[in-house]
């Protein structure tokens, strides 16, 4: 009985594989092509080589395949079991005396190893791809022109400034220039104007805006001044000076410079603590929530047999409940990055979602216990 309990093991193992390699190819697809389509016209029309646009979409890959990861785990765990449901093997293996229990092993074993994968993910290679796409793309963008001279776009050329045209014309001007710099702490000044120019100077390139408005707002006193120019000359050179100045994001830092260097990631990312302890745990959640993606996959399902409402309910309930495991997300965020001492609540989704999983095997269990103990009633004489 144990050897065809093995096989039993290595043949769902077998095909939560097969199946999870399907459904990863599938996703990764869907979104590959929609970053590679932006990315595509962005670098063909800066006329990159196409070697470059490959470059790219190999640098971002890992950080694709990071975000279907969990959702690829429970397409595959759905499926697995609804099949093996439906064809009687789990009635056959229960029937034999195994309980829930250890019919999810094969799956529990599955998830840690679809966790493992994302955790070599989370801690090293999307951190590591993320910052060479970072240093790539401001080496190739280290020119005025890609830098700053996209229509339609909003640009962040640096910390706390933003660009933003509306359209360049065939002579070179610009035709409604927004530019937005909240670099000076209390104050914020926004400039915008009908018509613009880009010219190097002596001292460094200047945007030259004609015909607009400057608008100053003191945060201390909630004043706000409003200037009317002819044209106005602004001051780039600290925009576009070198392709390292433009600053990295939390996602681009190893896990151990946020858990050690906290203080030095806050300087230079201008996130508070609570945002750096976030996204390193966050890290260590992700695996977890493979694993719980995995079973409440077939908890459900295995509940499911049990229900007369059938299996299409429990696909739902499975669905539902891991839309409630991103709210338990949504909901522990904002505490978190307010007070760094909450980071512990990162965990409460895959707390949850375990409860879940403990509660529903538990309930599929439940009915052979009170089977196997049946209540002897005696009449009365």
């Amino acid at each position: 009985m144990g050897a065809d309990l093995a096989r039993f093991d290595r043949y769902v193992l077998s095909q939560l594989f097969v199946l999870f390699g399907f459904f990863s190819l599938v996703l990764v697809s869907v979104y590959w092509i929609n970053r590679a389509v932006i990315l595509f016209d962005r670098l063909i029309a800066d006329g990159q080589p196409a070697s470059v646009f490959l470059e790219f979409t190999a640098l971002s890959l890992p950080n694709v395949i990071r975000m279907v990861l969990p959702m690829s785990a429970f397409a595959a765990s759905v499926y697995v079991t609804n099949r093996l449901a439906s064809e009687s093997e789990l009635v056959v293996m229960q029937a034999t005396g195994y309980s829930p229990w250890r019919l999810a092993r094969p799956v529990v074993m599955f998830g840690f190893i679809v966790g493992t994968f994302m955790m070599v993910l989370t801690q090293y290679l999307v951190p590591s791809s993320l910052e060479q796409l970072r240093f790539r793309e401001n080496e190739i963008t280290g020119s005025l022109s890609s830098q700053l001279l996209r229509e339609g776009e909003f640009m962040n050329p640096t910390k706390g400034v933003t660009f933003y045209i509306r359209e360049i014309t065939p002579e070179g001007v610009l035709k409604d220039v927004f530019l937005s710099d909240r670099r000076n702490e209390g104050r914020t000044t926004t400039y915008s104007s009908v018509d613009g120019f880009l010219v190097n100077e002596p001292t460094g390139p200047k945007l030259v805006m004609v015909s607009g408005v400057t608008h100053t707002l003191n945060e201390d006193t909630r004043k706000l001044t409003k200037t009317k120019f002819t044209d106005f000359s602004y001051s780039i050179s600290s925009l576009i000076d070198n392709p390292g100045s433009f600053y990295k994001s939390l996602n681009q830092y190893q896990t151990l410079e946020l858990l050690f260097a906290t203080d030095v990631v806050q300087k230079r990312s201008g996130q508070s603590t609570g945002r750096i302890l976030e996204e390193a745990h966050s890290r260590f959640n992700q695996p977890l929530l493979c694993v719980v993606a995995a079973l409440i996959g077939f908890s459900t399902l295995l509940l499911g047999g049990f229900s007369r409402f059938g299996v299409g309910r429990q696909i739902i309930g499975a669905i539902l409940l891991l839309v409630m495991v991103k709210l338990v997300e949504s909901i522990v965020t904002d505490p978190i990055r307010a007070n760094a001492q909450l980071w512990p609540l990162v965990y409460a989704q895959s707390v949850f979602g375990f409860g879940a999983v403990f509660t529903m095997l538990y309930l599929a269990a439940r009915p052979r216990r009170l089977n196997k103990s049946p209540t002897l009633v005696e009449e009365p004489a």
